[in-house]
C-alpha cells in the first residue's frame, strides 16, 4: 500500500480480459458494512435475518469489542466469494463498497478545525493484480464516481463516526444486551423496523432530515435513523451531523 493524493492519477482497469480476472475474489476475508448488507439483502429479496444467516458470519472487533460482519466464503473452493462465477460477480450492481473501491483504500477523519470529514487514500498493489497494466489514468475521486461509491461512502462514513466515537468514549466491549441492540440496529434492519414500530423512537432524537413516513419501504431512511438511534442509546447524542 502506497499513499495516493486525491488529485494524483493512477492507471487501472478490471475486466474479464485481464489475466488475473476473479483472482481477488478468493482467499477472502470480506467485511460488510450495514449499507453493504442493505443492498445485498434487497438484491436477493431476502430479509436481513435471512441474508445474515445464509451468507455471513459475526465476529467481535478486536479494538472495540463491537460486532462486525464478514461474508462467509466457500470453504470448499479456496475460500472464494459466494457470489463469484466464471463470468464475474453475480451481484455486481450491488457489490460491497470494498470491492468497488479496489485498488484504492480510503480512510476518513474529522478535522478538529472545521469539523468536516476529510479523506486519505492509499493505492493497493498486490502481486497477482494485472489491472495496473492497462486502463485509463484517473484520480481517486474519478474512480469513486465511476464505481458509484457516493451513496456507499456517505452511509459508511456514518458507521465510521460511530466506531470512532466508541473508541474515544467507551472502555471495553458492550455487554450482551448492548451487543444485541447494536447488531439489530446496524445489521438487521427488518428487526429494527419491528422494534421501533413497537417501542417508538426517543422523543428528542434528531430526525428532522429524515422522512419517517417512508420507513415501511425505504431502508436507506431507516438505516439513517438506526445510526442516529445508536448514537442516542450508546452515547446520549440527540443531535448529530450524520
Amino acid at each position: 500500500m502506497t499513499p495516493l493524493a486525491a488529485d494524483e492519477p493512477f492507471q487501472f482497469a478490471c475486466s474479464s480480459q485481464v489475466p488475473c480476472f476473479n483472482d481477488c475474489c478468493q482467499d477472502l476475508n470480506q467485511f460488510l458494512t450495514p449499507y453493504d448488507i442493505l443492498r445485498l439483502k434487497k438484491h436477493f429479496g431476502l430479509t436481513s435475518a435471512q441474508f445474515l444467516e445464509q451468507y455471513t458470519s459475526q465476529h467481535i472487533g478486536p479494538e472495540t469489542g463491537l460486532p462486525i460482519i464478514t461474508l462467509r466464503p466457500d470453504y470448499a473452493a479456496d475460500l472464494k466469494c459466494p457470489f463469484v462465477t466464471s463470468h464475474g460477480c453475480r451481484v455486481y450492481e450491488d457489490r460491497p463498497a470494498s470491492c468497488r473501491m479496489y485498488p484504492i483504500a480510503r480512510a476518513i477523519f474529522r478535522s478538529p478545525l472545521t469539523g468536516q470529514i476529510e479523506e486519505q487514500f492509499m493505492l493497493i498493489k498486490e502481486p497477482h493484480c494485472r489491472g495496473f497494466e492497462q486502463g485509463p489514468q484517473m484520480t481517486a475521486h474519478e474512480w469513486m464516481q465511476q464505481q458509484d461509491l457516493t451513496i456507499y461512502n456517505a452511509m459508511n462514513d456514518r458507521m465510521m463516526t460511530i466506531i470512532s466515537l466508541w473508541r474515544q468514549q467507551k472502555q471495553g466491549p458492550p455487554d450482551l444486551k448492548a451487543n444485541r441492540m447494536f447488531s439489530m440496529a446496524c445489521y438487521d434492519l427488518d428487526a429494527f423496523r419491528q422494534y421501533i414500530n413497537t417501542n417508538g423512537l426517543p422523543n428528542n432524537l434528531d430526525t428532522q432530515d429524515i422522512d419517517l413516513k417512508t420507513f415501511p419501504t425505504d431502508d436507506i431512511a431507516l438505516l439513517k435513523v438506526a445510526f442516529k438511534w445508536v448514537l442516542y442509546e450508546f452515547f446520549g447524542v440527540t443531535e448529530s451531523k450524520i
